[in-house]
């Protein structure tokens, strides 16, 4: 299957549905009040983690995604029926961010995780909803908001407890398809492995974890160059890496093979080269391997399993140390939560700051125009009289007309609201 790790598309939550100005017809029902329902609010885009996908591949296919409108309002104070939610089902390690902001709205880690990405319009009133001891034949209603729109961009970063990183052609998909059932590909050239590969690695009867074989590294990765960014981005989530070096070439530096893969993690992000990792020598069945070890021991001065994974040796030593070392970061993680102070961060919904803007276009031409207008104009159709006096009691209220007084505008002056038109007629 193609490996599919980042894709963008676009989402539209469902449109709330509009209220209805209605009244009471039945027989026997004199001067039968108002009746009018309210619109349902719009389908949300839910998006749910799924352990048995592996790729993003079925989004790409997805130029947009829009979810079911709110049903309007009914008579008889019927309200109209819920949008549909639609739900997205992406693979574990999924971040979904706002192209525009590129503001993190998700975070999928975990199966069957569910984030409202993009919210449903709320419904609009009917005139049920207006009625008041002062107004007991309210002829207004509202209409139901749009649905939240984002163009959003999907990033998968692969959710492994340990990743092989090296150069290429250092037996990183020889290991995997040895101490696990994946079948990565091999041949003898650089970048055979060009999407990330997992595998399930059987500790014990009781115990396994999960490796990921990534493309190979090279210098200048973390600038771009290669696969580099392409592979940096899954390193971020594995608990524990595995720096394989090939033991086997002795005109190879390996000291500095080591120091170049430590440099381009560093460069990409600090907090990679401080992840807990192991080194492992591959290729020890080969002539030179033996003297190269010494030296690059030496060189390095910590601890390096010599293994072969073509030949399979000291393969279950190198599995108990990979366990060991993800007990060990599973432990000091939990140490770390239960020492620190969290901070638990709510999504609020924050009252909209006002916007209001108005701007002068000729001597006699206005334009009332901002985030907040734009709201009331939504949920105001102004299609009958009673509809626009509501309209202007709510502009009077935000002090839009004490602005235009003090801005200076005249008896006469037009002032355009969208596709409203006003006619000042105070002197």
């Amino acid at each position: 299957m193609r490996f599919i790790d980042i894709t963008k598309l676009k989402i539209t939550a469902g449109k709330g549905g509009d209220g209805v100005v209605a009244f009471r017809r039945e027989l026997y029902a004199a001067k039968g009040g108002p009746s009018g329902g309210d619109g349902g609010r719009g389908g949300n885009i839910i998006f749910i983690g799924d352990s048995g996908i592996n790729t993003l591949l079925d989004l790409r296919k997805s130029k947009e995604i829009i979810a079911e409108n709110g049903k309007n309002g009914g008579t008889k104070n019927m309200h109209g029926r819920k949008g549909v939610n639609t739900y997205v089902r992406v693979p574990l390690g999924t971040i979904i961010r706002d192209n525009k902001t590129q503001n993190i709205l998700g975070d999928i880690v975990k199966d069957k995780q569910a984030i409202i990405i993009a919210a449903g319009g709320i419904g609009g009133r009917g005139n049920a909803r207006f009625a008041s001891a002062t107004n007991r034949v309210p002829k207004i209603c509202e209409k139901g908001m749009p649905g939240q729109h984002f163009e959003i961009i999907c990033e998968l970063k692969l959710l492994a407890n340990a990743g092989l990183v090296g150069l290429p052609n250092a037996g990183k998909s020889t290991l995997l398809g040895a101490i696990s059932a994946s079948t990565p590909t091999v041949a003898d050239y650089p970048f055979t492995t060009l999407n990330p590969h997992l595998g399930v690695v059987r500790v014990d009867k009781n115990h396994n974890f999960v490796m990921a074989d990534l493309p190979g590294l090279i210098a200048g990765a973390s600038l771009g160059k290669g696969l580099g960014l392409q592979f940096l981005r899954h390193i971020e989530r594995c608990r524990v890496l595995i720096h394989m070096i090939d033991i086997s070439d002795k005109t190879q530096d390996h000291f500095l093979n080591y120091q170049l893969i430590m440099n381009e993690l560093e460069n990409y992000n600090k907090d990679l080269a401080k992840k807990p990792h192991l080194i492992v020598a591959n290729k020890i069945d080969l002539p030179d391997a033996a003297a190269n070890l010494k030296k690059i021991t030496a060189q390095i001065k910590l601890p390096i399993i010599a293994i072969s994974a073509k030949k399979r040796l000291n393969l279950q030593v190198l599995i108990k140390e990979i366990a060991n070392a993800i007990k060990k970061e599973q432990l000091q993680r939990v140490n770390d939560d239960e020492n620190e102070q969290h901070i638990v961060y709510e999504y609020l919904k924050k009252e909209e700051i006002l916007q209001i803007i108005i701007t002068k276009i000729t001597n006699i031409q206005w334009t009332v125009t901002g985030k907040t207008i734009e709201v009331i104009y939504q949920k105001n159709p102004l299609n009958n009289y009673h509809n626009i006096l509501l309209f202007k009691i709510k502009l009077q209220d935000l002090g839009v007309y004490d602005q235009l007084r003090k801005q200076g505008i005249k008896k006469g002056d037009h002032i355009k609201i969208f596709d409203y038109d006003m006619i000042w007629e105070e002197e």
